[in-house]
């Protein structure tokens, strides 16, 4: 009995395993992987065999279950033989390498392989061996390069395949023609117009042109911009009209700034100092208030109107908040432009001041008056609004 355990120790479990690491069984064959057994094998590879007669990957299956069948003839009773393919994905790296060790250990689960004999196509060996050599060992590579005749017909059969591939494709004729016809085109211009002397010129001109915008990406922007403008669609029509507003709102504040600076720039004279700076400061911004104030709370009460028409077709309960922010920013031009007189050299500083505090404490009841009114609004048009409870907490907190 002990003898037999030991027999049973020292038994060889050895796996020929074949790799298609791009993956051509399940796009080519649609043969689903890991493959296990001769017979399965054998039917995979014919099926490869069929929808791709050129592939290297048939090939290398035919030779995993060659070397099967010779190492099944030896007869050596310590050693077990099993055949498998596994597969990657079509597009390679890291992808194709993480399906190749995933089934890799389905396959070591159901079949404890105690060595390794790989059968690759020749060009994926490098890649494949350190993921089968971390996991199990490997005792024999076999490589299989499929030999091409060297014949001359076979060689001019492959050079009209790309030869038809240059003038059919648009994708290489474009280049491998296109310039070439297009640089004897201007040849036979500037021989005609007795130009040729500057061909050359013209040569690294074009050439520069064409490598400027490979180089940058230029027809794949304008590509993909031909490809936006066939594909786009406008937005729903509150948000054209809230975009409209807040492009109309911000070129009304750029107009108000430059206002404002021609203004202040106009009726303040500069200092030859940093002093002199700071005692004109008050003046500059007086100035630049006056001239700019009006603009300025334009473009944001049109930003904000846009926003409100907006919240008010989605039902959207901020647009009671935006209408308050409308009244106050509105009123806030009475303030700006009473301070600016403050600021400005004026007949009347007590009348200025006077004016400011009117405006301010009116605007203090105004700001009051418009919340407790929005309150109402809101109170009694409840149903009108759809809120979130999130939303409802903010209103409530605002």
């Amino acid at each position: 009995m002990a003898k037999k355990e030991t027999g049973q120790e020292k038994q060889k479990q050895i796996l020929i395993l074949c790799v298609d690491r791009d993956g051509d069984l399940g796009v080519k064959a649609k043969v689903k992987t890991p493959i296990i057994g001769r017979q399965e094998n054998l039917d995979a590879a014919v099926a490869l065999a069929l929808a791709d007669p050129e592939e290297p990957d048939a090939n290398a299956m035919f030779e995993a279950v060659r070397i099967y069948d010779r190492l099944k003839g030896e007869n050596k009773p310590e050693e077990v033989f099993q055949i498998a393919t596994i597969s990657g994905s079509e597009p390679g790296g890291v992808g194709a390498d993480r399906k190749i060790v995933a089934e890799l250990g389905d396959l070591l689960a159901s079949f404890l392989a105690t060595e390794v004999i790989l059968v690759v196509d020749g060009y994926s060996d490098e890649a494949v061996l350190p993921l089968i050599q971390s996991r199990v060992p490997v005792s024999s590579v076999s490589r299989i390069v499929v030999k091409h005749s060297e014949r001359i017909e076979e060689t001019a059969a492959l050079f009209s395949r790309y030869l038809k591939m240059i003038v059919e494709s648009p994708r290489y004729s474009r280049f491998m023609l296109g310039v070439p016809g297009i640089l004897i085109l201007i040849a036979v211009v500037l021989s005609i117009l007795n130009f040729l002397s500057i061909f050359w010129i013209v040569l690294v001109f074009i050439l520069s042109i064409i490598m400027v915008i490979k180089g940058f990406g230029a027809d794949r922007a304008v590509k993909n911009f031909y490809k936006w403008t066939k594909e786009y669609e406008p937005p729903p029509l509150r948000v054209q009209i809230s975009n409209f507003s807040a492009i109309a709102g911000a070129l009304c504040i750029l107009l108000g700034i430059y206002l404002g600076w021609t203004s202040a720039a106009k009726n303040v004279t500069a200092p030859s100092d940093l002093g002199g700076w700071f005692g004109l400061f008050p003046q500059i911004t007086g100035y630049f208030i006056r001239d700019s104030i009006t603009l300025i709370v334009v473009g944001l009460c049109a930003a904000l109107l846009g926003r409100a028409i907006r919240w008010y077709l989605e039902r959207d309960a901020r647009l009671l908040r935006n209408l308050a922010l409308m009244i106050s920013v509105g009123w806030s031009r009475q303030i700006l432009d009473a301070a600016s007189y403050l600021l400005t050299p004026t007949s009347n500083i007590e009348n200025a001041r006077d004016t400011l505090i009117f405006y301010v404490v009116v605007g203090i009841l105004i700001g009051i008056a418009s919340v407790l009114v929005i309150f109402v609004i809101h109170r009694a048009f409840r149903e009108f609004f759809r809120e979130t409870k999130e939303q409802v907490e903010e209103f409530g907190e605002s």
